[in-house]
Formats: structure tokens, C-alpha cells, sequence
């Protein structure tokens, strides 16, 4: 028996996805949490053999709770985003398999039990749209930057929380909104969330 643990905030989606694996031979659904940062603790206290994660959570995002659970299970990253940046990064971070929302129950059960056996299951058409898309090109720190800003963050405040000084600050964002092709901050970050590459 393959145990499964389901991390959606969307509790409606979340008890069908429960319920669909729950009628898949040889899939039983161990526990279930809405939140990204419940994920570590749950994995803990359940001891999946495969996890599977929405990308879009509170607390965590999914590919920050992948992270943290890295090397436990397998994971899945599930979505309804298909942002082509996502995908690079969930391989990044260790993630086996990355299928959309819109995939059927059979297919969400031959993920998990491909990634189970120490495979990987990717969508076809997200892996063809993050292959053409092509890396980010933004830097780290200019991804945290452009973080904070779309917080709501001004420029002394990001100069604290990155503890560096305003001018660096600045630069840092001019860089990324050229890198972006953006006329202003807030397109930048429109369009780096687009691509999934904050």
C-alpha cells in the first residue's frame, strides 16, 4: 500500500482528490492539511511514502514545503499555475513529480506511483513550456528584491530586510526590470510571477 499525504488550502478540492486516490488500488490516503506549513509536522506524524503538494499555499508555498521535506518521500507537485518557471524549480528542489489540476484521477495515481518507485511523472505540456521559456534570469537577490517589493516593501525597508544600503537596493531592482523588460517595478513583478520565477 502506497501512503499518501494531500497538501491543498482548497478543502473542497482536497476531499475529492482524498476521495479519488482513496478508490485507486494500492493508494490510501494517510492525511490531509491545507496549509504549506503544516506539511513538515504532517510528514513527521504520518510517514508518507509520497506527497502530494498545491504550489499555492498559505503559510508555505509547495515548492518550499517540497523542500523542506526533501529526501523523506517522494513528492508531487500539483497545480493549476502552469508557469513555465515552476517546473525548473520544483526539479530544483527534489520534486519527482509535476502534473496540473486539470489531470484525471488515473493519471494523478500513475504519478504517484511512478514517483514512488523512484521515477518522475511530468506533464507533457509544462515540461515543452518551461524547456521553452528557457532559465530565469534574474538573480537571487534580485528575486528577493522583487519579493519584498510586491509585499508592498519601499526601498529602505527592502535595504533592511536584505541588509544592504538603499543604492544597492535600487540597483537591484533597475536590473531586474530590464532583464524583465519592464517599464516599472510592479510590471516586473507581474511578469517574473508569470514566468513562476518568484
Amino acid at each position: 500500500m502506497i501512503r499518501v499525504l494531500l497538501a491543498d488550502d482548497e478543502h473542497l478540492v482536497r476531499g475529492a482528490l482524498a476521495a479519488l486516490i482513496g478508490l485507486e488500488e494500492g493508494l490510501e490516503v494517510v492525511a490531509q492539511v491545507g496549509r504549506g506549513d503544516e506539511v513538515v509536522a504532517a510528514v513527521e506524524r504520518h510517514r508518507p511514502d509520497v506527497v502530494v503538494l498545491d504550489i499555492e499555499m498559505p503559510g508555505a508555498d509547495g515548492l518550499t514545503a517540497a523542500e523542506r521535506i526533501r529526501g523523506q518521500c517522494a513528492i508531487v507537485i500539483l497545480t493549476s499555475l502552469g508557469r513555465p518557471g515552476y517546473l525548473r524549480r520544483a526539479m530544483a528542489v527534489g520534486v519527482s513529480g509535476f502534473l496540473g489540476k486539470d489531470a484525471s484521477a488515473e493519471e494523478l495515481a500513475t504519478a504517484i506511483r511512478k514517483v514512488h518507485a523512484g521515477g518522475r511523472y511530468l506533464d507533457a505540456e509544462l515540461a515543452a513550456a518551461a524547456m521553452a521559456a528557457g532559465d530565469s534570469p534574474l538573480t537571487a537577490r534580485e528575486r528577493d528584491a522583487l519579493k519584498l517589493a510586491d509585499r508592498g516593501a519601499d526601498v529602505r525597508e527592502i535595504a533592511a530586510e536584505l541588509h544592504l544600503t538603499e543604492g544597492t537596493v535600487r540597483n537591484y531592482l533597475s536590473s531586474a526590470m530590464t532583464k524583465l523588460n519592464a517599464g516599472n517595478r510592479l510590471e516586473a513583478i507581474r511578469t517574473a510571477q508569470r514566468m513562476g520565477w518568484l
